[in-house]
């Protein structure tokens, strides 16, 4: 067949110059749309089934039916969630918790932000840990559309546990946490923190040395201790009223073997005194394996609230707390019958106990669900409450943050030893008491709550 000549030809090649410019344009606007990074907090609304900003690269993604239904589904659950649970836990916290730390240690947690925030929504700096890793930083645009839809309903089913019975299911959250390209539980945090009316102001992947110093994790783990090291997210957020506040998650094991040797408890010790959350813990503090954990949150919180799954009742010391059960007690579930407590049953058994309206712990029924706030009774002045102020990450996390913590550390030891000079003339307690004090300097005496509501204990304790 002839090449056309004359003016067809030049007809002809003037629609392949448009051609060709058409799809040079298209290319470079989509290269363009993906080369755009789309903000964590942006991210977070995506996975949490909540629009992001009209601007956001994220945007178009919501137009994908898989999308909305993922967003329809958590609108219903995360209603009823808040309903049922959120919202009473809430108003109980704002009557029964009416001085909060600035700092909360929720071991065993998981990702689970939620209730950390329903129990204690004005900490100022949130540290959780679990076993399960923390995963890359999510990245949408860079997936398929049935890799993102994998991933929303990975999300789902990793959520269903703590959705339905207020804690998750360690075997089955691995297995859904590992099965998508949305891996890990920083896209569950990424859930709770914009569904709870949090904006994600900055993500930074760190590690931890040896000293409990935070580092920047760039994944390579070229130093010593970056075998063993824990490793974790630091996530900068604010509330509604744009009041900053910062939340911790390391993937780190907690037991005799590793709490100490992999930094984790440096870190935890620079924060200082603060509070803690510790609920459907598997028991796990009710073990010898899991004795420094344990002693760390006896010594360095001031209240402690828990379900029985907590530090059982036997290790507060009576000269020290106070213990005040809400709810009702009446053995563990059969999988922990042996972590019976008779103690325990006997505090709840004394007087009337204030019952609570929603449901907590293993027995998820809010008429067989217990709850117990441990308050601290040592005096002290309110310095010796250190450390809260969130560190920045560069090469150090909390390189500042560290000075101010041992300058008030000095400083609340030097009280306490002056208080405690004043006071040798005055009968000791016995044995348990006179060790306490011995170590008062290092646990830095903890200001007792002078409008708590009355507690009680045994009087043959």
């Amino acid at each position: 067949m002839p090449h056309p000549t004359g003016p067809m030809s030049a007809l002809l090649k003037t629609f392949l110059a448009i051609a060709i410019v058409t799809v040079v344009t298209i290319a470079t606007t989509t290269e363009g749309t993906h080369a755009q990074v789309a903000s964590p907090n942006d991210t977070a609304r995506l996975l949490a089934g909540m629009l992001p900003p009209p601007d956001s690269p994220l945007s178009v993604l919501t137009r994908d039916r898989t999308w909305q239904e993922h967003a329809n589904h958590f609108n219903s659950i995360f209603a009823k969630l808040k309903s049922q649970q959120l919202n009473r836990i809430q108003t109980w916290s704002r009557a029964r918790l009416t001085s909060p730390s600035p700092v909360l240690f929720y071991m065993f947690s998981g990702p689970d932000f939620l209730y950390a925030n329903a129990f204690f929504p004005n900490t100022s700096t949130y540290v959780m840990s679990g076993l399960e890793p923390v995963g890359p930083l999510p990245d949408m645009t860079k997936l398929s559309r049935e890799a993102r839809t994998r991933g929303y309903r990975n999300i789902e089913q990793s959520l269903r546990s703590i959705i339905s019975y207020g804690f998750f299911k360690t075997i089955d959250m691995r297995y859904n946490l590992a099965a998508t390209g949305v891996t890990g539980t920083l896209p569950i945090i990424y859930v709770f923190l914009a569904r709870s009316g949090k904006t994600i102001r900055d993500v930074s992947l760190i590690r931890l040395d040896q000293n409990g110093t935070a580092q920047v994790d760039d994944g390579t783990g070229g130093d010593a201790d970056g075998a063993s090291s824990a490793r974790g997210v630091k996530i900068d957020f604010g509330d509604e009223d744009g009041r900053p506040q910062t939340l911790y998650y390391f993937s780190t094991n907690v037991d005799n073997d590793g709490f100490k040797a992999n930094g984790f408890a440096r870190f935890c010790e620079r924060l200082g005194i603060g509070d803690a959350l510790v609920k459907s813990a598997s028991y796990l503090m009710h073990r010898e394996h899991f004795s420094d954990v344990r002693n760390f949150l006896l010594e360095h919180s001031r209240l402690i609230l828990q379900d029985d799954s907590g530090v059982p009742i036997t290790r507060f010391d009576q000269a020290s707390w106070q213990l005040r059960p809400f709810g009702h007690y009446s053995g563990p579930i059969a999988l922990f019958a042996n972590r019976y407590q008779p103690k325990l049953s006997q505090l709840f058994k004394q007087r009337n106990v204030e019952p609570i309206d929603f449901a907590i712990g293993y027995s998820w029924h809010p008429k067989s669900s217990n709850l117990i706030v441990a308050t601290r009774t040592d005096a002290t002045t309110p310095d010796a409450v250190a450390g809260t102020k969130p560190g920045l990450i560069s090469d150090e996390v909390h390189r500042n943050h560290d000075v101010t913590t041992r300058k008030k550390s000095t400083e609340a030891g030097a009280e306490a030893a002056s208080r405690n000079a004043a006071n040798r003339s005055k009968s000791e307690r016995g044995s348990k008491s006179a060790a306490r004090s011995r170590s008062g300097t290092r646990r830095m005496r903890l200001l007792a709550h002078r409008t708590a509501p009355p507690t009680f204990w045994f009087a043959d304790w």
